[in-house]
């Protein structure tokens, strides 16, 4: 049985910096994509960054400079270091784990974790 777990979520001031944590179980994590999602109030979930068995990243236009996403295999985990955070960067943030080694769009992560909250004060 597979399991995501996120962690590292919380209330930070505009400007502000803030890394999350996510920790996997269950499934070969070092063969698989990793990403990250975020649902905003009111909105639909998007991805944010996915990092590749190979390490190599994707990032949305929005964050692009200022989210970094990286993972550690021995570990099990992957990071989303986020930094220079506006409002426009809350929510809830989504790790999820895909069936492949590359993978960008939503449909190819069929395990998601329970997500952790994001909140940016103005």
């Amino acid at each position: 049985q597979v399991h995501v777990v996120e962690s590292g979520g919380g209330l930070v001031q505009t400007g502000g910096a803030l890394r999350l944590s996510c920790q996997v179980s269950g499934l070969t994590f070092s063969s698989r994509a990793m990403g990250w999602f975020r649902q905003g109030p009111g909105k639909e979930r998007e991805v944010i960054a996915t990092i590749s068995r190979g390490d190599n990243t994707y990032y949305t236009a929005s964050v692009r400079g200022r989210f970094t996403i990286s993972r550690d295999n021995a570990m099990n985990s992957v990071y989303l270091q986020m930094n220079s955070l506006s409002p426009d960067d809350a929510g809830i943030y989504y790790c999820a784990a895909s069936l492949y080694g590359t993978a960008v769009v939503s449909d190819h992560y069929p395990y998601w974790g329970q997500g952790t909250q994001v909140t940016v004060s103005s």
